[in-house]
């Protein structure tokens, strides 16, 4: 079975599993982990901020890094198909007291009239002000889109003169950076807090990162604790991260490369897709898939008509090939 249906599903190889097994521990809801200690340092230095903090989740990393910037009742504004909108089952409302408003583009990108137009300054007891926009990069529901990096920016400029915070979901920023080239801390610049994950196209069976200031981080030390996520000895999972990080970054582009085999294959415009993840509009989205499945390639519907195709650590060239066959067929 070849599984496409996202880039979560990859199984930890040899390597990383001895990784994890020799990994130095200690109790990290101390301070005292030196593995999570090592991996935290270098994920800050890699992004060009002051510190990091390791979660078991992307959503609560997300959730923990928004709430860095948001208070209760306050709102963050967001492209209306961005992961934290759709795919974090209301969390941010349900923990934290957050609201959303949202703008719509088609590859997620900043509409800088629209959020001018959303944006709701401080007026008192009568209005719901803005506190953050949060953008995602790359865009998982507009087909792993990345972000431009001027249009980040301009948002940055803005923000910086209205006097609200960027949060950047980056769960997969990685694969942004090794698509264009553009290093990960200019990417980072533009947020005064983000999120990246270890688990999707690194390879890690676990683990991601709120990543801020020192003062922002300290306190999502503690909001992580008192949601329950205050983890032991999790350098076992820290192991995974860092040996990601060294083996699993680069190899990236091999997931970019099969993505737009694939897309060829389904009749999407291979120059429309900028990284590992392909989109498709299927009226019969379910029967496609379970037909699919039939021929030995898993895919998955995010959407009543929208099918996602997401290539991996654990799809090889060949496999690509062959899935790409079987999808062209149905």
């Amino acid at each position: 079975m070849i599984d496409l249906r996202s880039d979560t599903v990859t199984r930890p190889g040899e390597g990383m599993r001895a990784a994890m097994a020799r990994a130095d521990v200690g109790d990290d809801v101390y301070g005292e982990d030196p593995t999570v200690l090592a991996l935290q340092e270098r994920v800050a230095d890699l992004l060009g901020h002051e510190a990091a903090l390791f979660t078991p989740t992307g959503s609560l990393a997300n959730l923990l890094a928004l709430r860095s910037l948001v208070a209760v009742g306050q709102e963050v504004l967001c492209e209306s198909s961005a992961h934290i909108a759709r795919s974090e089952l209301g969390a941010h409302a349900a923990y934290t007291g957050v609201t959303m408003r949202t703008w719509t583009h088609p590859r997620g990108e900043v509409d800088l009239d629209a959020v001018g137009g959303l944006f709701a300054p401080e007026m008192g007891p009568f209005f719901v002000a803005t506190a953050a926009v949060s953008v995602e990069n790359t865009h998982n529901f507009a087909g792993g889109a990345v972000q431009p990096l001027a249009g980040l920016q301009a948002l940055r400029s803005w923000a910086d003169q209205v006097g609200v915070g960027v949060h950047m979901d980056g769960a997969r920023l990685w694969n942004a950076h090794v698509a264009t080239g553009v290093p990960l801390a200019e990417y980072a610049a533009v947020a005064d807090v983000l999120a990246v994950c270890l688990s999707k196209g690194l390879g890690a069976p676990v683990g991601s990162l709120v990543v801020g200031p020192a003062d922002a981080v300290a306190e999502a030390r503690v909001w992580r604790k008192r949601m329950g996520a205050g983890l032991r000895q999790v350098g076992v999972l820290a192991a995974a991260g860092l040996y990601a990080l060294d083996h699993h970054l680069e190899r990236l582009a091999d997931d970019h490369a099969h993505a737009r085999l694939l897309a060829e294959a389904v009749g999407v415009d291979p120059a429309s897709v900028d990284t590992n993840i392909v989109v498709l509009e299927r009226s019969d989205a379910g029967r496609f898939v379970a037909a699919a499945e039939a021929e030995g390639v898993r895919v998955s519907t995010v959407g009543p008509t929208t099918v996602r195709l997401v290539t991996h650590l654990d799809v090889s060239a060949e496999d690509a090939r062959r899935a790409a066959g079987v999808l062209a067929r149905l």
